[in-house]
């Protein structure tokens, strides 16, 4: 069935397909009976809750950065079955992004090409956003709550990542404040938080991955953690495209600082062993590959990441994951938590259902 509705929406533009199904989404789920039906449509019973960053996940699937830009869709996606989301990337300040288009699809490579240059509404907007919903959740009972430590652990209910970024405008000497501008803003309405240093549509973001510069963001925004009454997880998000040395700095500084973790990978800047011919590339331009072809490298980046640290920093694997074959991958080189975003375009809205089922069955064999 999803084919069929994959190739009417491929005949519209990437940006606008995206926008037209996640509202023609949120319509149906605006009446209630008709939510509760795909709500059991969608709905799987995996055993695989996770404990991690003093949070409960109730499934291992989570959806990427860049697909809710805004947290206009939180409660369709929790419809659909995720454990996790993460909004935004988001900006203090408002950004329309770069140029339209921005979003291309590559169906020979299963693969997607953006450069969407961190549009979104700006921290305000999505943190009122992001109240509202929460004051709109069920209130839980005491047999609900978990508290442990600093957390308070909800085990029903969808959980929110804070995936946060710099303003274009900002010179990269003055990021921690932006980065300082999210933070506050968000901590009260999300459960982690996800560094974003890694998008290749910035220009010049992906400089504040090296050591120095990840420090003063880092360390800035832990002494900050550290003034609210609950604490939130802080993880960075890293591209594939560094070298084993530059991850090296990464986790050395990881481990000074006492980070909580990782997401690997984001896109990646490489067209190598595409399909798609090189005119069609060409054609496109710049920005950042998803998709399958970037599977191996986040992987390995996961497995590498895993291996050094001897799986003491959980890793959120993030890539090239179409099935529950993908997922379970990420899972052997290491990483505690998966997410999708590029296998979601391609494969559709039964895709949480499926990796989360399939994984079910194969932990029942273990």
């Amino acid at each position: 069935m999803y084919r069929l509705l994959r190739e009417i929406l491929f005949l519209l533009p990437a940006e606008a397909a995206h926008y037209f199904s996640m509202n023609c989404l949120k319509a149906l789920c605006a009446v209630g009976f008709v939510r509760n039906l795909l709500q059991k449509r969608f709905s799987h019973h995996s055993p695989l809750t996770t404990q991690l960053f003093g949070l409960s996940f109730k499934n291992l699937v989570g959806l990427g950065a860049g697909f809710d830009k805004n947290a206009k869709y939180l409660r369709e996606l929790e419809t659909l079955g995720f454990g996790f989301i993460e909004i935004g990337t988001v900006t203090p300040r408002p950004q329309t992004g770069n140029d339209k288009p921005r979003l291309f699809r590559l169906p020979k490579d299963q693969a997607l090409i953006n450069r969407m240059g961190f549009n979104n509404d700006g921290v305000d907007v999505v943190t009122s956003r992001l109240k509202k919903w929460r004051n709109e959740q069920p209130a839980m009972s005491n047999s609900q709550l978990i508290i442990a430590g600093n957390h308070k652990l909800q085990t029903t209910n969808l959980l929110i990542g804070g995936n946060i970024g710099k303003n274009k405008i900002t010179p990269n000497e003055e990021a921690w404040k932006d980065y300082e501008i999210c933070f506050r803003a968000l901590h009260p309405y999300v459960d982690f938080f996800v560094v974003n240093v890694s998008s290749p549509n910035t220009p010049g973001l992906r400089e504040l991955q090296e050591k120095e510069s990840l420090r003063k963001i880092l360390t800035h925004l832990q002494q900050l953690n550290k003034t609210f009454t609950q604490q939130r997880p802080i993880l960075l998000k890293i591209a594939p495209d560094l070298t084993n040395e530059q991850i090296d700095d990464v986790i050395s500084l990881a481990q000074e600082i006492n980070l909580d973790g990782f997401v690997a990978t984001n896109t990646t800047i490489s067209r190598d062993g595409l399909q798609t011919p090189n005119t069609e590339l060409q054609t496109i331009g710049a920005g950042g590959l998803s998709g399958k072809p970037v599977e191996k490298r986040s992987t390995d980046v996961v497995r590498y990441i895993h291996q050094k640290t001897a799986g003491s920093i959980p890793v959120i694997g993030s890539g090239g994951i179409f099935t529950a074959a993908d997922a379970a991958n990420k899972l052997a080189a290491g990483a505690t938590l998966v997410e999708v975003w590029t296998g979601f375009i391609y494969e559709g809205p039964f895709i949480v259902r499926r990796i989360s089922n399939a994984l079910k069955t194969a932990s029942t064999h273990l």
